[in-house]
């Protein structure tokens, strides 16, 4: 393979294609070492200088999908995750949509006021006596991870809120729930912390059982940035409307239409929608 090659980041920065990072993003969800070497060395083939990691991440996508199609939805959702930035805001977002799924009402971006200073939490949220606040930390490369650094922060951040009484719901309340969420992975560091201090992690492969891949797969909560037929511009404009996620986009087609998607358009967008959830059932 040419080492030479450039590729387009999706920030329009350029650098030279690595094909261990491609080896690593297919390995990580699980593809056999066969179909690992079969995708690098077919993508080999196609490289030329310039071409996007959207691209190569289509390419690389479609050939998973030929080979194991519940592999290549699961690469698929966490290159999602990412697509969903570059900020931070979607992300919060899209931790918001989960929390709605169980139950809970929400706020996103909420400044709140600890014992001492006032905080910017990314979401806040309440059902019954529970009141859960949510630090959502997003990271736009897969190799980031939320470390001790993190936790220890948003540990300060929670020691100053639970000592105040929050107006949630008409319902004065005390904190009862501590979060930190990323679309990556946690050290090992944060990981020992967050358990012994009373905070509940969520990441990608984070905890062993309802970790993030599993609550987006077990409860058909797809980004909508896992449908290829959809355009950046457009799922903008749709994470825009508080569509985060491809069930709602189903359920509320009307938001295609809303931005100019439809008839045949609207219908093959609807129906990629369709299947990326209910293959991964």
């Amino acid at each position: 393979m040419n080492k030479s090659i450039t590729i387009t980041k999706s920030d329009g920065t350029r650098e030279i294609f690595r094909e261990d990072k491609l080896e690593n993003s297919l390995r990580r969800v699980g593809a056999s070492p066969e179909t690992v070497e079969q995708i690098v060395e077919e993508i080999g083939k196609q490289l030329r200088d310039g071409m996007t990691t959207q691209e190569i991440y289509g390419r690389a996508f479609a050939l998973l999908h030929t080979n194991s199609t519940p592999v290549a939805i699961k690469y698929s959702i966490r290159r999602a995750l990412f697509d969903l930035g570059p900020d931070g805001f979607p992300f919060e977002k899209f931790v918001a949509r989960i929390f709605r799924m169980w139950g809970y009402e929400t706020l996103t971006d909420q400044i709140v006021m600890g014992v001492c200073v006032p905080h910017e939490m990314d979401v806040i949220a309440w059902k019954g006596d529970d009141l859960s606040m949510v630090e959502a930390k997003f990271h736009n490369a897969f190799g980031l991870k939320s470390d001790l650094k993190v936790a220890l922060y948003i540990k300060a951040r929670f020691d100053d809120l639970a000592g105040n009484l929050f107006d949630y719901g008409g319902i004065k309340r005390k904190l009862t729930q501590r979060w930190l969420i990323t679309n990556t992975k946690f050290s090992e560091q944060a990981i020992h912390y967050g358990e012994c201090q009373k905070i509940s992690l969520i990441g990608w492969n984070y905890p062993a059982k309802n970790n993030l891949h599993d609550i987006i797969e077990q409860n058909g909560l797809h980004p909508i940035t896992t449908i290829s037929s959809l355009s950046t511009q457009t799922k903008k404009d749709l994470i825009d409307r508080n569509i985060l996620v491809c069930i709602d986009l189903i359920n509320q087609p009307e938001h295609l239409h809303a931005i100019g998607i439809t008839g045949v358009e609207a219908e093959k967008v609807l129906n990629e929608a369709r299947a990326i959830v209910e293959k991964a059932k």
